[in-house]
């Protein structure tokens, strides 16, 4: 085996953990496989003899990749754009719902939620970076901080005041997958029998809707945020004909529906339950975004994305 072939080889032991930090500091799958790859150009680039510690090496680059992507995007944002900012959902991550033993259950639980993904993406690149690499993937204060150009204590700081915000907006969610199926279960049993009634029964009363249907999607399904139980229990059975074709999956690792009639995927909603009600929804219906899904098949395999592995 050749330098460079054994080079290869190391790099991919380490992909999936690359592609799970790209993942949470970009939130977006198509964005965290460039950012692996310029990692891989990179180390291309550079003497392996001047690396003592691989894996640290292609984390810090990694995240120095993914920091200049957002950075990118903050400055494009502060442009004159339209509402739909707020409204944008990541990419969620598919797994078949079906033959989950207790081992895959500890593997889901290390998944980042759509609705943790969706608090992220209000920090600023620094305070994410800072966070996503020390609180997610153990990454020191040392090894942070030339990347966010600040001293160590500095870069705690950043880290402090994204914990602060995130355990601030991050709403509580049900641990038990079966209590999940439960009440989706029932949400689209309601939804397809149109029974209003039911579906406010199981809503938060301050439950809140996103809709994420992208930039080009004009008309009724246009990106939106729906905010409170009566008008998300419209939202429901507005589109109560898709509720009859979709189906649950794991999004993200918690209990959620995918619609894909066909094995083409047309919609995606992750959601957070509290106390066996439904306080959050995060649908994706960007046909962009979702033409880069499959439905997930019943052999258990996932559709895309980062390994869940820390």
């Amino acid at each position: 085996m050749t330098g460079s072939e054994e080079l290869a080889d190391r790099f991919e032991e380490h992909r999936g953990r690359l592609k799970a930090v790209a993942y949470r500091m970009l939130g977006s799958l198509a964005e965290a496989e460039d950012a692996v790859q310029e990692t891989w150009l990179k180390l291309g680039r550079t003497d392996p003899e001047d690396i003592r510690n691989l894996g640290g090496w292609l984390t810090t680059v990694t995240g120095r990749v993914c920091l200049d992507l957002l950075r990118s995007r903050a400055a494009r944002r502060e442009e004159p754009m339209d509402d739909t900012l707020g409204t944008f959902v990541p990419d969620p991550v598919l797994r078949p719902l079906s033959h989950i033993d207790p081992a895959e259950e500890v593997l889901q639980a290390d998944s980042v939620g759509l609705a943790l993904l969706v608090v992220l993406e209000n920090l600023t690149p620094d305070e994410r970076l800072a966070f996503v690499l020390h609180d997610m993937f153990a990454v020191p204060f040392d090894d942070i901080a030339p990347i966010v150009e600040r001293e160590p204590a500095a870069t705690r700081q950043l880290a402090s005041r994204a914990r602060r915000r995130v355990r601030g907006a991050t709403p509580a969610a049900e641990p038990d997958l079966g209590r999940q199926r439960e009440v989706l279960d029932a949400f689209l049993a309601a939804s397809r029998g149109g029974d209003f009634e039911a579906l406010l029964a199981l809503l938060h009363p301050d439950v809140v809707l996103r809709a994420d249907s992208g930039e080009l999607v004009r008309g009724a399904a246009v990106s939106k945020v729906v905010r409170g139980a009566k008008a998300v229990a419209e939202q429901a059975l507005m589109f109560a004909r898709f509720a009859q074709s979709a189906e649950l999956v794991l999004v993200n690792g918690t209990v959620g529906v995918v619609n894909a009639p066909g094995g083409r995927v047309q919609s995606v909603m992750g959601v957070t339950i509290d106390d066996g009600r439904i306080t959050g929804m995060y649908i994706l219906a960007d046909p962009e975004r979702l033409e880069r899904l499959e439905a997930p098949g019943p052999a258990g395999e996932p559709s895309t994305g980062p390994g869940t592995h820390r």
